[in-house]
């Protein structure tokens, strides 16, 4: 009898799976270009959002008195009057590291195209409402509220003011108190020293006029006594200009004043109008970063009619 045959090994062994390919392992330089990709286009869907849609904004000084306070924080849409030439945000890399690391004066943290005529889907806005204005020739934004459309003659007699010859609706109000804090000090050099000890501590007690426009718009102003502005005009708003005020009306660099006296150099062309201010998300009274005032959160800026 013959031997027995011993099977090949190949033809017993039980089959293998094949190896899947390794996946390259990713190197830190392509891991750091990748996420500065995804930053990249984040940035870009900001500053979109922010050209075309709405941005937020922060009221830098007194002039919006007593509607915005000092350390407000707005939500400015973009879109309701169109978009003109200072519309897009552009920002300014340089300006930006000065004033966070380099600690340096302050300065816009944007830049501003060269003007151009015209607007894209342009739309007036109406009297009283609140805007973000660029001045002519500048590189920053005021918030100002619209009194005088294009063709109005508006003038100011001893703080009162007349459009088309007709004098606003303006009625004296009780005395509003605002809070004293480090964003609203009512000291000497804003509201010659107004300042009053009550129950609730210490406050500014400003007087109060409230106007009413041709429209019905109605809103609160501060008359502090005579200033240099009361007495203005009177002056025909050229087409495509728009006359602005503040609402602290003897505090206020606003189209009454020249662009040197730190104005708008009269009524402002309507592409220098950013947006409109829409409502306050939150209040900072200058104590810290969690200094917040209670009750301002969520108000609307829009006007109100009587």
């Amino acid at each position: 009898m013959s031997d027995p045959v011993e099977p090949v090994a190949s033809e017993t062994a039980a089959p293998q799976a094949a190896t899947p390919a390794e996946t390259p392992k990713e190197t830190k330089g392509q891991m750091i270009w990748r996420e500065a990709k995804g930053m990249f286009w984040v940035l870009v869907a900001v500053l979109l959002f922010h050209s075309f849609i709405a941005k937020p904004f922060y009221i830098p000084s007194e002039s919006m008195m007593p509607r915005l306070l000092t350390g407000d924080r707005l939500v400015v849409t973009k879109y309701p009057y169109g978009w003109s030439y200072v519309s897009p945000t552009i920002p300014n890399p340089a300006a930006i590291v000065r004033s966070l690391i380099l600690r340096q004066g302050p300065e816009p943290w944007g830049i501003t195209l060269p003007f151009m005529k015209g607007r894209v889907l342009g739309k007036l806005p109406e009297r009283g409402d609140i805007v973000v204005v660029t001045p002519p020739g500048k590189n920053e934004d005021y918030i100002k509220r619209v009194i005088g459309l294009p063709g109005d003659t508006i003038e100011l007699r001893n703080g009162r003011l007349f459009i088309n010859g007709q004098a606003v609706k303006a009625e004296v109000r009780p005395p509003l108190d605002i809070p004293v804090d480090a964003n609203a000090p009512c000291g000497e050099n804003d509201f010659w020293n107004r300042r009053e000890e009550t129950a609730a501590g210490t406050v500014c007690r400003l007087p109060i006029v409230r106007e009413t426009l041709p429209n019905g718009v109605t809103y609160d102003t501060i008359d502090d006594g005579n200033s240099e502005g009361d007495t203005f005009g009177p002056i025909k708003v050229p087409a495509d200009h728009l006359f602005l005020m503040g609402d602290n009306r003897d505090h206020s660099a606003d189209s009454r004043y020249e662009l040197s006296q730190q104005g708008l150099g009269g009524p402002v062309p309507f592409e220098n109008i950013g947006g409109r201010a829409e409502f306050i998300t939150f209040s900072l009274d200058g104590s810290g970063i969690f200094g917040f005032r209670s009750g301002r959160s969520g108000d609307s800026l829009r006007g109100q009619k009587e």
